[in-house]
């Protein structure tokens, strides 16, 4: 595996890309989650329904002619695919946050993210304990710490391949 970052350098820093891509990971980490449980209860519902709907009937709308048991097969691979990448981006994101060294930022990026709290939700639940600035600065904190792990296991270079 080639590392992305400086020679002599035992850490890797996330760039200022890599942030903003785990940020918004992390914003969609409850949604994937959902889908996710979706998929895995009704994965035989959603062949059906793609093979009896009009969802697989024409999947390129240029197509003249569709074979509609063809593009639900498609239809049902793409869904797998998808319900794979969420499982890998959920498991690395789950990782990455339980690495986190402070353990406010943890709870913080916790309660943000991995609950799915919103920031104002956050900053409420921890008000008692830490003044709102504090709050704020420990889930920029942690939201980089993680972006940090995750360029560390190579995450980045993986999701950069991909697509």
């Amino acid at each position: 595996m080639a590392m992305a970052w400086g020679q002599g350098e035992l850490f890797a820093k996330a760039s200022k890309q890599e942030i903003q891509r785990t940020k918004f990971l992390l914003d969609k980490y409850t949604d994937m989650l959902s889908l996710m449980r979706d998929f895995e209860q009704f994965e035989q519902d959603l062949q059906q329904v793609g093979i009896d709907g009009e969802t697989a009937r024409r999947i390129d709308q240029t197509d003249l002619h569709a074979d509609k048991t063809v593009n639900a097969t498609i239809l049902i691979e793409k869904q797998r695919w998808v319900y794979k990448k969420y499982d890998f981006y959920t498991h690395q994101l789950e990782r990455a946050q339980r690495l986190i060294k402070d353990e406010d930022a943890r709870n913080a990026v916790d309660y943000r993210y991995i609950q799915g709290y919103s920031r104002k939700e956050t900053i409420l639940f921890f008000r008692r304990a830490l003044s709102d600035s504090t709050i704020k600065r420990k889930i920029d904190e942690g939201l980089e710490s993680v972006a940090n792990t995750l360029k560390l296991i190579g995450f980045f270079e993986q999701d950069d391949a991909e697509f």
